[in-house]
């Protein structure tokens, strides 16, 4: 083959071939040197003729020139966070909700292992890798394509199947994760060099992709398994996620073996037990099993609650125990005041990283289990996750061991402390109170709030002490000149952070209220009064009869709200936040959000103008609720052609039947 672009071209195909045996179905062709010797010749040609360089070149994986910033992508839809549950009592509780939604209509599961690894989309395009992205605030995320590409496992290109075709566009999630033998063996190499060492196979993954030089990250020998599908436009209406997964096998997408398409939850119990036993034998870590309703067709009937999508549940296994002693006591302030006391331990290796710190939840605690300074304690990880102290081992002291004095002060700003109206916690009152205005920046920029990237606990100390910004309205008056003069904080990273700082003002109501710092607020019940209300302003002015009137808000947040806004000090940060074009009323577009909230649609026949699945996301775009079976409790049936049987006992039951042009005038389209 004298052609120099055929032999190209042949020789990316070839490699492309032993990447897909070697790495995904781990049965390799050939030797470890006489792939070395293809990839070689491959770079060599590639570099003497560079116009005959392909886009799916496996040279490509060997890592590429730094870049400068990483940058963020929107997801196509969000990457919502697994709700976890921690016993199989649970889980049945879980089938019973997932039963309860769909009625009468049939539910298998897959089950899945839980890597403990970095969740990340990968974007193809005609077949071809175009963008990794991270999870980020699950909205959106960071470009980190330069280094994924450098994963062998992840298809640059994929192959079409007998059963299936490539899509246009294709958004599959996975996880990113690094085996315990390349931990060990990258540990060995930082500790030779006096590198900080990485903590555990997870810290090790995140830290590798988030590297701007693809040619480090090329070397941490990364690997990757898909687990989900981001768009689901090319899928038919009754595709499993079981026989999805397999479509991508054949795509040439790196697979767990384990996974498994299981009848009922009783089987899903038996393989959370048997891989409670096995997970040791595995290269990976694990930290418990995914369970996903098989059916992708009921995702948009099950819906989501504000933070985890119904139709999936993380069993977690449970947490490891460890003993060591407590050194010290710490009293930290939180954003609201609440005083949090914290144990400083003896380090303890406990779940796959080194523990110095943990919680010990609330004051009362302290004194209730008799936990003192110098005690032998129990520790564990909370979900595998947070540390806490769970009890002390009295039987090992020695005497030396000290109760500590219950606080009456703030350790911070001196001012004497209160106890919560609920007797739980104990609080300080000065909402000046350094440590409270620190930490209400803090959360001012957290992906749960207004998402200002860059905005972490150093830069935040920062501009504090330099007296640059002492409450979150503060942020707004910042220049890249005063960002660029701190630690660590050169002349790009401050136009990068300013310019995160000034879109957020674009991030509506709901996001302002969940962030300026109401106690008692979430993400949820944000959305319920930005939608009701539509402007900040007829929020404050509301008394508590009226913020209780509305569906959602109870009295503890009502009364929450009207203290918030009875305080001079939160309402001239409000007025400063308008000043600084933060929006804080509703759009007309927004405002249709929710005006159908709660109530239940059932679809049948076929629809002209859209399919099912687009019509039972308008519903959920409006607070609506779509679900599949017909009953007393249904508000409409929407009757396409052929509507059948569903629509002779909608008569009989009195339910509201909409045409489709009528659905579409309800829901504005």
């Amino acid at each position: 083959m004298n052609d120099p672009r055929e032999r190209i071209e042949y020789l990316v195909k070839l490699i492309n071939h032993h990447n897909q045996k070697y790495y995904v179905e781990h049965a390799p062709e050939i030797s470890d040197n006489e792939y070395d010797r293809l990839l070689k010749e491959l770079k060599q040609l590639e570099d003497e003729y560079p116009r005959y360089t392909t886009e799916d070149s496996p040279t490509g994986r060997l890592g590429d020139s730094p870049i400068d910033v990483f940058e963020k992508v929107e997801h196509t839809s969000p990457m919502l966070s697994i709700d976890n549950v921690y016993s199989y009592d649970e889980l049945e509780e879980f089938d019973g909700r997932v039963k309860k939604l769909l009625g009468d209509h049939p539910c298998t599961y897959t089950a899945e292992l839980k890597i403990d690894g970095v969740a990340v989309a990968l974007w193809y395009e005609n077949g071809k890798l175009t963008r990794g992205i991270t999870r980020g605030s699950g909205r959106a995320g960071d470009d980190i394509t330069h280094n994924v590409k450098t994963i062998r496992s992840v298809p640059l290109s994929l192959k079409p199947g007998q059963a299936h075709s490539i899509p246009a566009f294709l958004d599959v999630r996975g996880e990113v994760y690094m085996t315990r033998e390349t931990l060990q063996k990258l540990n060995r190499e930082r500790e030779a060099a006096q590198k900080p060492l990485f903590i555990n196979t997870r810290n090790a993954a995140a830290g590798s992709l988030k590297l701007l030089d693809p040619r480090i990250a090329a070397q941490r020998e990364l690997k990757a398994f898909v687990h989900s599908v981001g768009n689901t436009d090319f899928l038919a209406p009754s595709a499993g996620h079981f026989e999805t997964l397999q479509a991508f096998r054949e795509m040439g997408f790196p697979l767990n073996t384990h996974v498994r398409k299981l009848p009922d939850i009783e089987a899903v119990i038996d393989y959370c037990r048997e891989w409670e036993d096995r997970r040791e034998e595995l290269a990976y870590e694990i930290d418990g099993i995914v369970i996903k309703v098989d059916e992708i067709g009921l995702y948009s009937v099950l819906g989501s609650t504000a933070k985890y999508p119904r139709w999936l549940i993380a069993y977690k296994y449970q947490a490891e125990q460890k003993e060591t002693v407590l050194k010290d006591i710490r009293i930290q302030v939180g954003k609201t005041g609440v005083l949090t006391p914290v144990a400083e331990l003896e380090p303890v290796f406990i779940s796959g990283s080194t523990v110095s710190r943990a919680s010990l939840h609330n004051i009362d605690e302290i004194f209730s289990k008799d936990i003192r300074i110098g005690d032998t304690v129990v520790v564990e990880k909370a979900g595998e996750i947070i540390p806490q102290v769970v009890r002390p081992l009295p039987e090992k002291r020695d005497g030396s061991q000290r109760k500590i004095p219950y606080p009456s002060v703030c350790p911070v700003c001196g001012t004497e402390v209160q106890r919560d109206e609920n007797g739980i916690y104990i609080r300080c009152p000065n909402i000046e109170c350094p440590a409270q205005v620190k930490a209400n920046i803090l959360y001012f920029g957290s992906p749960e709030a207004m998402n200002i990237e860059g905005l972490g606990a150093a830069l935040v100390e920062q501009l504090y002490e330099k007296g640059l910004v002492r409450n979150i309205a503060d942020l707004y008056s910042l220049s890249e000149e005063d960002v660029s003069e701190l630690d660590r904080m050169g002349e790009t990273s401050a136009a990068n952070f300013i310019r995160e700082v000034h879109n957020s003002r674009e991030r509506g109501l709901a996001r302002v209220l969940a962030a300026v710092g109401i106690r008692h607020i979430g993400a949820a019940s944000a959305g319920i009064l930005a939608r009701h209300f539509r402007s900040i302003d007829t929020i404050a002015e509301a008394d508590a009869e009226t913020l209780t009137a509305v569906d959602g808000i109870g009295p503890v947040l009502a009364g929450s709200i009207v203290r918030f806004f009875k305080h001079k000090a939160n309402r001239e940060i409000v007025a400063r936040l308008r000043k600084a074009g933060v929006i804080m009323e509703v759009s007309d577009d927004e405002g249709t959000a929710g005006e159908l909230e709660g109530k239940k649609f059932v679809f049948s026949g076929s629809l002209a103008g859209m399919t099912r699945r687009e019509a039972q996301q308008h519903v959920k775009n409006k607070g609506g609720v779509p679900v599949l079976s017909i009953n007393s409790r249904t508000d409409f049936l929407v009757a396409g052609d052929n509507p059948g049987s569903k629509y002779k006992k909608a008569e009989r039951l009195g339910v509201s039947i909409l045409t489709e042009d009528e659905f579409k005038k309800l829901i504005g389209i």
